[in-house]
């Protein structure tokens, strides 16, 4: 995969393949196509209580795109419960370059000026493609979620692509298609107009709630 590049990089995502890396020291890349596929459907995800007051309380300052490449860092970064990663320095290259283009963005969670979670993924057409998430205090990444969820709805994105399943991501609503199912939502969303940016209401704690749905 030494010929990759962002437009080839595209193809694969609408293709139904994504590259990933051994770890963050190895250098090299390979394609996955899994055999089922963690997607979280837009109208099935699970906010918990308490999920729903720190949001209300607007503990974070949610932005979008404004600190991309320190999302990814993050993102890339050992945690005490997440010893090695994936990201190596190619796939930051990679989606650096896909930022640049438009077609990858962040969804970043701020408190006094300092950024403690967000995540960040692929967009094309009605699909967006979720890569990694981080937090740095309880619930940041968890925030972000809903927010992205609430603005892919508002923005008529389809599909919210979560590679694979988790305990932690089944617990927020994420859940496991075949191939097949999954390839028959990738071909419509992927063909449909959605905006991103269309949602600006980051800052209106029920708006976002109701958009993104609640238990």
């Amino acid at each position: 995969m030494s010929s990759i590049t962002p437009q080839i990089l595209l193809k694969a995502y609408a293709a139904g393949i994504f590259p990933m890396a051994e770890s963050a020291e190895d250098n090299a890349l390979y394609w996955v196509e899994p055999e089922e596929r963690g997607i979280f459907p837009l109208d099935g995800l699970h906010i918990s209580h308490s999920l729903r007051k720190r949001i209300r309380q607007r503990r974070f300052d949610v932005r979008v795109d404004t600190a991309f490449t320190h999302v990814m860092a993050a993102c890339a970064e050992k945690m005490p419960d997440r010893k090695t990663t994936w990201i190596n320095q190619r796939i930051k290259s990679l989606y650096g370059q896909l930022y640049k283009m438009g077609c990858c963005h962040s969804v970043e969670c701020w408190r006094r000026n300092q950024l403690v979670g967000g995540l960040y993924g692929v967009r094309i057409g009605g699909a967006f493609f979720g890569e990694s998430m981080f937090s740095r205090e309880t619930d940041a990444s968890k925030v972000a979620l809903v927010h992205l969820v609430a603005r892919l709805k508002a923005g008529g994105f389809t599909l919210l692509d979560a590679q694979f399943t988790t305990p932690h991501l089944e617990s927020l609503g994420a859940r496991a298609i075949n191939r097949a199912d999954y390839h028959v939502l990738l071909e419509k969303a992927i063909e449909q107009d959605a905006e991103f940016f269309k949602f600006q209401g980051d800052r209106d704690p029920e708006l976002v709630l109701r958009l993104a749905g609640k238990d």
